[in-house]
């Protein structure tokens, strides 16, 4: 799922991204744990593969509030259940219980909130989230209310997700809600998934970058995607999420495997992520205003997604695509159909995505 941000300054988000970075942040390898305390990561490696407890709990916390009922679901189907189950048994009640309805209802009434699952990926820590939201707040979401340049770059990129009072009070709720399910809960499910799953980021890793990278490099390079970080997530499936910024600044989180032999299901997920730049404009060149506004532009960029990685695959590493569509209509809880009939699109789109695939693996 790539995000969809013509509301936010693109310059002030990549700004934002070039400060972490000279600051020792997502790509420099200082040879100290990474934010998250895990092993296993080699940040010098171009899109290394990693883990992140601060994505993971912003994400659990939507998936925790939002309705999902897209084709492809926003996170892993049974997530929610999972979670009260171990919470249960736990006794286990935080702030997040505690605000829920107050918080559903905001994002059921700005249905853009839903964008704010990125957020995330601009920061190292909770800690840095938290006093960007902080910010926030104390600005009123007003960049020129800062004392320096760097504080008004951050309060821009906060604003553009949350412009408005009430975003803004949501955000500080959820923040607030999702510390303290952090400190009674969540922290140590993470802690105890990142020791039993340790083996599988390392398999990921080494499929990847042994064998998956350098057969999409081609692709990488003539898609302006030659660098980044890819997150393994805990709530996610086969929808992921991807910021890019910049040729070498992009962030891709996919799905966590629970198995070693299913290692395999992040490089589906990554290169459903890698086509989104490709399928959207595939999209919009190919629909009209009225399909916009008839809900049809999403979903035919969601259904692209799929389809795009799938015709990737099929160029680049064929010994995938049947394990690959098998993931994705048992991710959309269709196993008996077939790529074309479950994830349905215009002879138009589908031509031009091919088209466009064909012509960056041909770097013209």
């Amino acid at each position: 799922m790539q995000i969809h941000r013509g509301w936010i300054a693109p310059a002030a988000a990549a700004a934002l991204i070039l400060t972490a970075c000279a600051t020792g942040g997502t790509t420099t390898d200082t040879g100290q744990p990474a934010p998250g305390g895990q092993t296993g990561e080699t940040s010098v490696q171009p899109w290394a593969v990693k883990s992140r407890e601060h994505v993971d709990l912003w994400l659990h916390g939507f998936a925790m509030l939002q309705a999902d009922t897209a084709l492809v679901p926003y996170f892993r189907r049974g997530y929610v259940s999972e979670m009260q189950a171990l919470r249960n048994r736990s006794n286990v009640t935080t702030q997040l219980d505690a605000n829920r309805d107050r918080l559903r209802s905001r994002l059921t009434l700005n249905d853009r909130l839903v964008n704010a699952q990125f957020v995330p990926f601009y920061f190292d820590t909770f800690d840095e989230m938290s006093r960007a939201v902080d910010l926030l707040i104390r600005s009123g979401g007003n960049p020129r209310a800062a004392g320096d340049q760097q504080t008004a770059t951050l309060i821009a990129l906060m604003a553009g997700y949350f412009p408005t009072t009430a975003d803004q009070d949501w955000v500080r709720l959820f923040i607030q809600s999702l510390r303290d399910e952090d400190s009674r809960f969540y922290r140590s499910y993470w802690d105890q998934q990142q020791r039993e799953r340790a083996a599988v980021l390392n398999a990921v890793s080494d499929l990847w970058q042994l064998t998956y990278r350098p057969k999409l490099q081609t692709f990488l390079n003539n898609t302006r995607q030659v660098g980044g970080e890819i997150f393994l997530s805990l709530p996610l499936d086969g929808e992921g999420r991807t910021v890019s910024e910049s040729n070498r600044e992009n962030a891709t989180a996919v799905t966590f495997p629970a198995r070693t032999a299913d290692a395999v299901q992040s490089i589906y997920v990554i290169a459903h992520e890698l086509v989104g730049q490709i399928v959207a404009t595939a999209v919009r060149d190919n629909t009209t205003p009225s399909d916009t506004r008839a809900g049809l532009t999403d979903q035919y960029i969601a259904a692209g997604a799929v389809r795009g990685g799938a015709i990737l695959l099929q160029k680049v590493a064929p010994e995938l695509v049947d394990g690959y569509t098998r993931y994705y209509l048992q991710s959309a809880n269709r196993p008996s159909g077939t790529l074309a009939t479950v994830f349905r699109l215009p002879d138009g789109i589908i031509q031009a995505i091919s088209r466009q695939i064909d012509t960056v693996l041909g770097g013209i």
